[in-house]
């Protein structure tokens, strides 16, 4: 599953927002039986720990089987903070 995480926004802050986000797409997007999500960061210009934890951690507890691999993060931020995380 392919997931266009500028569909959050493209400045991603904050722990809660990262939650919301997660919870709105596992509730509107997400399949139950996934096993694949590609996290596509184009068009985001900010991308906070906090944020990206919050999401991806949430997919790794709901989806424990489930592979993620990422896409478009050659902006700084990003890639910075998916090597924090």
């Amino acid at each position: 599953m392919r997931i266009q995480i500028s569909k959050f926004g493209n400045v991603l802050l904050s722990r809660p927002n990262g939650k919301e986000a997660f919870l709105a797409a596992k509730a509107h997007t997400f399949n139950p039986n996934e096993k694949e999500f590609l996290l596509d960061f184009v068009g985001v210009d900010v991308l906070t720990p906090s944020w990206a934890d919050e999401f991806i951690s949430g997919i790794k507890r709901e989806f424990s089987n489930a592979v993620i691999k990422y896409e478009n993060t050659s902006n700084e931020s990003v890639s910075a903070t998916l090597k924090i995380i």
